[in-house]
């Protein structure tokens, strides 16, 4: 029979067991393994069929066990132990707290989806898990972090495999309150809310959920309330799921309704009030908005707020694809803004304008997360070297008239979370050699370039680490297979061939992520035959381990994942390949440290960063990767392996795809293989033990989220925190008049005539020469613009690379015509073909950058000739 109503039971735990609860709600128990062991011993067997989940254990552990582990002593010396090392954690300073310089009070960070742990299954990939190691480096590390989501109640989908191999998913219910998360509550004990108004006078109504990730606190919105119509109480249903419609609510709940929720719990709390607002992808972009609705509230109006806003905005932006960002018709926005809608006292146009895609190559009726993102953050960055570089041209529309290096996106590398992913035995080996603490401490703050302690680790302790790792996979291999084959409708009987899958001696490679088309699941089957062969070798074979999951509405990824997992049944390979459904950080948690090699091999350069090859590397797996994302950056023969690339404009995709194969399986063959298999005279492969060894010790510290934490903190937290302290409202609409001003005046700003001292097309080394320039300022005053010499080497196009700007000084002027004179030194300081130009940006204290308007004059064809422009 059915339950017409359902209620979650909790345990009444005896007062001394009391702690347990704390150290239950506190998440630091996902990456803390002194607080794992201790909720495993209070009933082993219930904890493995928790799986790991300390709320989820406490509510079926017997009360007779409760009963006696209060009588214990033993056990409550350990927790009292346990439960002061975290209040030690929560309330002592870390490094945050060191820092001297004008660090923000405290930073909201927003994220559609949050991977801080299996137990709370609110992520659907790398942008979740990357999101969750930010806050949980953030608590390490004491920065006074506020992480603001959505709490979905199906999560992401469930995968499964039908018996021909097609992707299945399942939406569980996940009921808030068997989840390690807490309401937040009014002082009156009722439950704290936010509303949001829809359009026909409805409204949008979401609790706040609130999950302890350490010292941070991560609030979580959710729709799913009885004052709801039931479309409201649908909009957080599923992550990434509904139609456009239920996107830019969900969107609009996340930013606007997430601002709210954030001051809610500063008010109810005493929390700091965040000076900065860091927005993770365009999803919470709607935050700026709501940002300066508060603003023109207190008197600003939207010019002057949106001025205040961006000083204290950072946006980072995860997608090299204009395909991974969000977009709306223009329309459907405008419904759900201005008078009979959200934010009625915002003018519509104001809102419409920071989001439409006015630039060349852009669509004017489409409204794009990513552009108000930009538009709405002073400080924005991509997620490595090369992303950045790509983001820069990807938006490089939003600045006309700047080469795409001057861009004003920078990049900060991601890092992932060290005591998260880094496997136990990897850590104690650590332990041993440095102890504890400061493995501890490498591993989470960081700060060294090197891990120079891992030359003393003997060879032997090294090899025998990465056999026990691949001997846990093997295990954990099959029993996940198992599983896997009876959802797919096989019986017992059928599966005894299971038992030989893998084999903990044998080379093993480790492939798992989402299945996009340009990450390229299925590369690894382009020529079968030479795949069989690596696999079946006589002396020198290959096992592999595939994971991944298709967007439910990508039926072109579902396809791949189905073409894998034909190719894994094969009797003839099936003991050397599997594919195992339902990728999740459960199963990658075992995956990274049990794998020899880490397969990677998109489209370059469409992948971010990639953050899956940093967790295997942390574990001593080497990375065997295509140049893209974080392995651009940071590659080196010592410790990985480059997959070259056919990546001209004109290359044909099919012959791309054979190229690329066609190298990876040549590298597999004549270097990957030997080199694990070949042994030294002490009959271990010393060559391959040396690479793990560089791989930990060079790798080790760049990888981690403490590094890039650090990072945020110090390139863009702190500025940001200084430029929003700078921007007072009499600063705001000073910056904005100015911009007007600028703005209106600017077709008058000419670059009217440039002559120099030169008088050859060639001169020395060492040369300096003098630059006079006249300008027309449009009615500006000099004090309004920097009129700047720019330098460098030409290509033959006469395009300067690798610039060098120096500013001019005003030298006389207004002349008769409005003419200003400028003058100053140009250095020769580099031989070859030299060039220089001259332009005029806006210049203003309250600036972050000269290109952030956008605006540029240069010299016309009259005004360069005999300019002697170029110095050959």
């Amino acid at each position: 029979m059915k339950a017409i109503r359902r209620f979650t039971v909790r345990p009444v735990l005896p007062e001394p067991l009391r702690p347990l609860s704390d150290l239950a709600r506190n998440l630091r128990w996902s990456w803390h393994a002194e607080t794992r062991d201790l909720f495993q011993s209070v009933d082993p067997e219930r904890w493995t069929a928790s799986e790991g989940d300390p709320v989820r254990l406490l509510g079926s552990v017997s009360a007779e066990r409760l009963a006696e582990l209060a009588e214990d002593s033993r056990f409550l010396r350990r927790l009292t132990e346990v439960a002061g090392d975290l209040a030690d954690y929560v309330g002592g300073d870390r490094w945050y707290q060191a820092q001297s310089g004008e660090l923000p009070a405290a930073v909201a960070y927003f994220s559609p989806e949050f991977g801080v742990t299996a137990a709370l299954p609110q992520y659907s990939g790398g942008l979740g898990i990357l999101a969750g190691d930010h806050l949980k480096s953030a608590s390490d590390l004491g920065v006074p972090l506020i992480g603001v989501g959505l709490l979905y109640r199906h999560g992401y989908f469930r995968q499964s495999l039908s018996r021909d191999g097609w992707q299945q998913e399942t939406y569980p219910v996940l009921d808030p309150n068997e989840l390690p998360v807490a309401l937040l509550r009014e002082d009156d004990g009722s439950p704290a809310q936010v509303s949001i108004a829809l359009p026909g006078g409805r409204s949008l109504r979401a609790r706040i959920w609130l999950a302890q990730v350490g010292r941070v606190p991560l609030l979580m919105l959710d729709s799913d309330v009885e004052e709801n119509d039931l479309g409201a109480r649908g909009v957080t249903d599923v992550l990434y799921g509904g139609g456009s419609e239920h996107r830019l609510l969900q969107e609009m709940l996340l930013g606007i309704g997430g601002v709210r929720a954030v001051r809610t719990y500063c008010r109810l709390t005493g929390h700091p009030e965040p000076e900065v607002f860091h927005t993770n992808e365009g999803h919470a972009g709607f935050l700026g908005l709501e940002r300066i609705a508060e603003l023109c509230d207190a008197g600003l109006d939207f010019d002057a707020g949106l001025e205040a806003v961006r000083a204290g905005t950072v946006f980072t932006t995860h997608t090299p694809v204009p395909a991974g960002i969000d977009r709306f018709d223009r329309e459907l926005v405008a419904t759900h803004f201005g008078p009979d809608a959200e934010l009625p006292r915002l003018d519509v146009g104001n809102i419409l304008r920071l989001g439409m895609e006015t630039y060349p190559g852009g669509e004017p009726n489409l409204f794009n997360m990513a552009v108000m993102g930009l538009r709405l953050g002073q400080r924005a960055n991509g997620v490595s070297l090369l992303h950045g570089q790509v983001s820069r041209e990807m938006f490089s529309g939003l600045w006309p008239g700047f080469d795409a290096e001057e861009v004003p996106i920078t990049s900060v590398t991601n890092g992932v979370h060290a005591p998260t992913w880094v496997a136990p035995e990897v850590f104690r080996l650590g332990a041993r050699q440095i102890g504890a603490q400061r493995t501890e401490d490498a591993l989470t703050v960081g700060g060294s370039d090197r891990w120079d302690a891992v030359a003393d680790i003997p060879d032997q302790d090294i090899w025998e680490l990465r056999r026990d790792l691949r001997e846990q996979l093997v295990v954990e291999v099959r029993d996940r297979l198992r599983a896997s084959w009876r959802q797919r409708g096989a019986g017992s009987a059928e599966l005894g061939w299971i038992d030989g899958v893998l084999d903990p001696d044998v080379l093993t490679i480790g492939f798992a992520r989402r299945v996009p088309s340009y990450k390229r699941l299925t590369l690894m089957l382009r020529d079968r035959d030479r795949l069989m062969d690596l696999l079946l070798h006589p002396d020198h074979p290959i096992q592999i381990v595939v994971a991944g999951k298709a967007h439910p509405a990508d039926d072109g990824g579902k396809r791949l994942v189905q073409e894998l997992v034909k190719f894994a049944d094969d009797p003839r390979v099936r003991h050397r390949i599997v594919f195992l459904p339902d990728y999740g950080m459960a199963m990658a948690q075992k995956l990274y440290p049990g794998c020899d090699i880490w397969l990677n091999n998109p489209l370059r350069p469409l992948e971010a960063c990639g953050t899956s090859g940093m967790k295997a590397a942390l574990n001593g797996c080497l990375n065997l990767s295509v140049l893209d994302g974080w392995w651009d950056e940071w590659f080196q023969p010592d410790f990985g392996w480059a997959i070259p690339t056919a990546d001209g404009t004109g290359t044909d995709p099919d012959h791309r795809d054979d190229v690329e194969a066609a190298a990876l399986y040549d590298l597999l063959e004549q270097r990957v293989t030997p080199r694990f298999y070949e042994r030294g005279q002490d009959g271990l492969p010393d060559r391959w033990i040396e690479m793990v060894r560089q791989t930990l010790t060079l790798l080790g510290p760049k990888v981690l989220a403490g590094r890039m934490v650090r990072e945020y903190v110090e390139r863009l937290y702190a500025p940001a925190a200084h430029a929003h302290r700078t921007m007072t409202p009499d600063a705001a609409r000073e910056l904005a008049a100015w911009k007007g001003r600028v703005r209106a005046a600017w077709h008058g700003v000419t670059v009217d005539h440039v002559e120099t001292s030169a008088a050859t097309a060639t001169a020395e080394l060492g040369t300096t020469l003098n630059l006079r320039v006249r300008v027309g300022l449009g009615g500006l005053a000099p004090d309004d613009v920097e009129v700047q010499a720019v330098s460098g080497r030409v290509d033959p196009e006469d395009r300067i690379g690798d610039a060098t700007t120096v500013p001019l000084k005003p030298a006389g002027g207004p002349d008769s015509e409005g003419r200003w004179l400028y003058e100053g030194p140009l250095a020769l300081d580099r031989t070859g073909p030299y060039g220089y130009t001259v332009r005029i940006l806006p210049a203003h204290r309250l600036l972050a950058s000269g290109a952030e308007l956008g605006l540029v004059a240069v010299p016309s064809e009259d005004a360069v000739e005999g300019a002697g422009v170029l110095m050959r």
